[in-house]
């Protein structure tokens, strides 16, 4: 998506949850955000990608935590005191579910004005390009915003998931 692409259509500003990965700063659309909770007893899944941190249980609910640092192709988090899991509604075949995003700390929510906002670069980015929904200008840094049904598209993701079990399992 091209931030300029819809500019008449767009509203003055969007809220963002904005939350770090080692010294880069991130954002989520706050409506896709259900809830932030503390990281603590992460259940591991055998057989899994390393970007499966494991499950949670979310009252009573089973809920998939991926590690953002290893989806994005770092090293796996290490868990620390400010580390925290935001819970995300995701899309899978038009119905919603749960994932937990495993970050170092959530930061605060924002306001980015629609003028604020660039294209991802096309070179240079930390991240692959396509989970890049925009770059936004914000004091005096900048703020990689996510595309969330690119960047946690969960049947790439469970893809991902089953062909590295077949893998495993040969």
């Amino acid at each position: 998506m091209n931030p300029d692409d819809d500019k008449a259509d767009a509203p003055a500003s969007s809220q963002v949850l904005t939350f770090s990965l080692g010294d880069e700063v991130f954002a989520l659309d706050i409506r896709n955000v259900r809830e932030i909770i503390q990281a603590a007893s992460i259940t591991g899944v055998p057989l899994m990608p390393e970007f499966v941190r494991g499950v949670i249980n979310l009252r009573g609910a089973v809920v998939p935590v991926i590690d953002l640092h290893a989806r994005f192709g770092r090293p796996a988090a290490r868990l620390g005191k400010k580390s925290c899991i935001v819970i995300f509604d995701a899309i899978r075949d038009g119905e919603r579910a749960d994932l937990g995003l495993l970050v170092d700390s959530v930061s605060e929510v924002i306001d980015i004005a629609a003028d604020a906002l660039d294209s991802p670069p096309s070179f240079g980015a930390s991240v692959r390009r396509e989970f890049i929904r925009a770059i936004a200008r914000v004091a005096q840094r900048f703020v990689i915003v996510l595309d969330p049904d690119k960047a946690f598209d969960v049947a790439e993701m469970g893809a991902l998931c089953e062909s590295a079990s077949a893998e495993l399992a040969a």
